[in-house]
């Protein structure tokens, strides 16, 4: 039962990805598609994507919209930061600093946030490792954006992420693949994990809306010809795989498997649940 379990766990979490990535590389890599959508939004007699001279469209979908996964890598940094305070308060030295933090009422975030320390440093490696993950690619691929290259007044031939692959070297000045803007919400994955770990019931509309985001974040930038379609896929299989991994060291498979609750479970006021050693 266990080892059926484990099975189905890796077929959905990394079986499906991987079934995606080569279904990717088949539709999209080894044909046409992905130029023959991007013509779409190109207008051959200005040899420009209209909207990429769109400024209010570029401030909405580009600039504005960072501010999701960017705060969200802020307040799990400062969350972790925050989490190494209330152990400090330890003691009966401390009585009086205790009693001025319940007084402001900072107590309770401070408790909170040590209680969820490995939460917020999941994140936090979380958003890293997948940043690292894309930048890795993008210089060791040098795929040149649409914009870029001969087919669209660019003056760059284009050619596939796999045509100038290397492993331990910067491939050339091209960065467009995998999507950088699109992994920027792929990335909000992370929070999906770690509701899984509490067996969230709503963790599902977590990961639609994460996946949503990083869709909606990409379709953008194929619309002003930064981005080819498949970049957007490859940005969300790449940012899934890494946050699989690290979940995996953080929280273990076992926990992430575990099915969700269909209701909240009553549970003692969380401001007076005492920090143990492994909190702190």
């Amino acid at each position: 039962m266990q080892a059926l379990s484990r099975s189905r766990f890796y077929l959905w979490n990394l079986g499906l990805p991987l079934l995606c990535a080569a279904l990717v590389f088949l539709m999209f890599d080894m044909t046409k598609i992905d130029i023959a959508f991007s013509d779409l939004f190109f207008d051959p007699v200005s040899q420009s994507f209209p909207l990429d001279h769109s400024h209010l469209f570029e401030k909405i979908t580009h600039k504005w919209a960072r501010i999701i996964p960017n705060w969200t890598g802020e307040l799990a940094l400062i969350g972790l930061l925050l989490s190494f305070v209330w152990p400090l308060f330890k003691g009966a030295r401390f009585g009086r600093g205790k009693a001025l933090l319940e007084k402001i009422r900072v107590a309770p975030v401070l408790r909170f946030t040590a209680r969820h320390r490995r939460d917020f440093l999941f994140v936090v490696v979380a958003f890293a490792l997948c940043t690292g993950a894309i930048h890795y690619l993008k210089g060791h691929t040098s795929v040149y954006c649409p914009v870029e290259t001969t087919q669209y007044a660019g003056k760059i031939e284009h050619k596939e992420w796999y045509q100038n692959f290397e492993l331990l070297k910067t491939a050339g000045d091209g960065r467009c693949w995998p999507g950088g803007h699109a992994s920027g919400g792929f990335t909000m994955l992370a929070l999906y994990f770690v509701a899984r770990r509490y067996r969230w019931r709503h963790s599902k509309a977590l990961l639609h809306g994460s996946l949503l985001l990083g869709f909606v974040y990409g379709t953008t930038r194929v619309l002003q010809g930064w981005h080819y379609m498949s970049h957007t896929f490859w940005a969300g299989i790449v940012v899934w795989l890494t946050c699989l991994l690290v979940a995996l060291l953080f929280y273990g498979r076992e926990r992430l498997e575990q099915p969700v609750l269909a209701h909240a479970e009553p549970g003692p006021d969380p401001s007076a649940v005492p920090i143990t050693a492994a909190d702190r």
